[in-house]
């Protein structure tokens, strides 16, 4: 079976994404994720870029790992040797097993970007390698720009990966930089090389979200290296995306690629990477996003309780998901019976607390509540029904003040509230970035006497949709609340005419949430 190695570049070329910044417990957090799920190398940055950088491989030494390391770097300076060049030296200080180097191979960027003859450039290259080889290195080049430079100088690109291959580099990495190359090129191209003797790479870029169809073309054609971010982040719009090319390359391509039993970690990495990088995942996206496997029409639920695989191109537990049937108005009662068998497996169409929780649910949604995205709140309805879910706090009431900070443009908020866990009452005050976050703050301070886990949660992600817009101000709106603990990530709902009660009701109905979890797994 044909193996392909993986390298993640997530803590170099995704700390290029906009909005994207790891301190340095960040990223050994995040190559401790990416080993856990058998990545084979995962490229830890420039060490010439700065002593920060330099410090992180050292304390990277001293982290149990599996997964190679890799340093990044350049070829030498065009008017340096080698052995004299600063970032070479830097990278060959680090002692990672691999090193990655970049180097030109479009004849254009070598005469107008790096201001040196073609011949010095294969110089640059062939004695960067060289060096790094001579040092005990496994060398991957990364040849920048080159589908674009093959197509304008095919003859240059040659030489430029064949004295890097020449010079003793294991792997040949190449880059379709700007991102806008198509799949077809992308075979063609590898197909033409993979006679010349090369360990062929791709790295490919997003920009006309072709960035996993591009690896994939490129591993059909030959290539056995595949590089790319977990989460796809990256510099501009991206770079492939491994957690959707690891998948593919497993169960669709039958490649070896990380070790068949860490597959089903797939999921809670991929959400353990967002989590430190504090991105919020597309819901939409492939394998790993929570509307991956997500039912919605009634006929389809309808077809999945008879023939699983009828709606889904896989299991979702291959891949550490979960198949999710959403609640609405196109679902009808399949959808409602087959979602609380899943809550509830004793309970059939016809028992009467069915019909109860049945005819409670369209009660709620004529008051605006919608459980398609709150599976939480909807677990929380039915175990009340149930009898199942303890009293673990009330909140008896609460106010919310917004003060006007003079001279500031910003407004402070504080949130006041007084909650009782069974005869034990708490009174309590917090401030916080806007109303939603003080009262977040001041429930959380309040419970966290009581239950101390509580400490935990944190929001993701906050929602509002006004339902009547007609209404003006008397509309009601609906909150919906996105909470994680580090471990696990669920959503809540609250519909008020008030958009703080809203909140509050949503803000509530997460921490009942981790409670009766925390309990229901002690």
């Amino acid at each position: 079976m044909k193996k392909i190695e993986l390298l993640d570049t997530t803590l170099r070329d995704g700390a290029q994404g906009a909005g994207i910044s790891f301190s340095p417990q960040d990223k050994l957090n995040i190559v401790s994720a990416l080993d856990k799920l058998g990545v084979h190398i995962i490229e830890a940055g420039n060490p010439a870029s700065s002593e920060s950088e330099q410090e992180f491989f050292r304390r990277l030494k001293d982290l149990p790992i599996n997964a190679s390391i890799s340093a990044f770097g350049s070829t030498r300076h065009k008017n340096s040797s080698a052995s004299s060049d600063e970032g070479l030296i830097k990278l060959l200080s680090v002692q990672t097993e691999y090193v990655s180097i970049f180097g030109k191979s479009n004849a254009e960027d070598v005469r107008s970007v790096l201001g040196a003859s073609l011949e010095e450039n294969l110089r640059m290259i062939y004695e960067s390698v060289d060096l790094l080889v001579r040092q005990g290195r496994k060398v991957i080049f990364d040849a920048e720009h080159f589908f674009d430079g093959y197509n304008e100088d095919k003859e240059y690109a040659l030489a430029a990966i064949t004295a890097a291959h020449e010079a003793g580099a294991r792997t040949i990495c190449l880059c379709d930089t700007n991102g806008g190359r198509l799949p077809g090129e992308i075979y063609d191209i590898i197909s033409q090389l993979k006679s010349k003797g090369f360990e062929l790479g791709m790295h490919a870029h997003d920009d006309i979200g072709c960035g996993v169809a591009n690896t994939l073309s490129a591993v059909q054609a030959g290539a056995v290296h595949v590089q790319g971010t977990l989460l796809g982040m990256g510099e501009r719009c991206g770079n492939a995306n491994l957690s959707a090319i690891i998948p593919t390359l497993m169960l669709k391509l039958g490649l070896d690629c990380i070790p068949p039993q860490k597959l089903c970690l797939l999921t809670k990495q991929a959400r353990t990477v967002a989590e430190i990088s504090n991105v919020v995942l597309p819901a939409n996206l492939p394998y790993i996003g929570k509307m991956a496997f997500a039912h919605k029409a009634g006929m389809h639920i309808d077809a999945l309780s008879k023939r699983p695989g009828a709606f889904e191109h896989i299991q979702p537990d291959a891949v550490g998901n979960k198949r999710r049937i959403l609640l609405s108005e196109l679902s009808g009662r399949s959808a409602v019976i087959k979602k609380l068998s899943a809550i509830a497996p004793e309970l059939t169409k016809d028992a009467q607390i069915t019909s109860a929780l049945t005819e409670r649910l369209k009660e709620l949604e004529a008051e605006g509540y919608q459980f398609e995205g709150a599976d939480a709140s909807f677990e929380l309805l039915v175990q009340r029904e149930l009898g199942n879910l303890s009293e673990y706090f009330k909140l008896e009431q609460f106010k919310v003040i917004e003060e006007q900070v003079t001279g500031k443009t910003r407004t402070a908020s504080s949130a006041m509230l007084k909650l009782s866990v069974g005869n034990q009452s708490e009174l309590t005050a917090a401030e916080g970035n806007g109303p939603v976050d003080a009262l977040d703050e001041a429930l959380r301070k309040a419970l966290e006497r009581f239950y101390p886990a509580i400490i935990d949660m944190h929001l993701v992600d906050y929602k509002v949709r006004v339902l009547d817009s007609k209404s003006a101000t008397g509309a009601r709106v609906r909150v919906l609340i996105e909470s994680s603990d580090g471990k696990n990530y669920w959503v809540t709902v609250g519909v008020s005419s008030d958009i703080i009660e809203a909140s509050a009701i949503a803000l509530v109905e997460s921490m009942v949430y981790k409670l009766y979890k925390d309990e229901k797994e002690s």
